[in-house]
């Protein structure tokens, strides 16, 4: 794990744990960073939506998976 400072307003600091519910304050930072990028990466596929074309059925990507006999 890597160590880094960084310098934080108090308020905004105890307004995060609060609502993370985290008991620290790294606890709270890694919280707020790892929803950040979950939020970004949902975005990111949401903005590829009609830009891919399946040929596929919802069946066949479901039940067609040849190597399982």
């Amino acid at each position: 794990m890597q160590r880094a400072t960084v310098t934080l307003p108090h308020d905004l600091l105890t307004e995060l744990m609060t609502l993370v519910g985290a008991r620290s304050k790294t606890e709270a930072v890694l919280t707020a960073i790892k929803d950040e990028i979950r939020l970004r990466k949902i975005a990111r596929i949401k903005g590829m939506a009609g830009k891919m074309e399946f040929t596929a059925t919802a069946d066949e990507l479901r039940h067609g998976d040849r190597r399982l006999g």
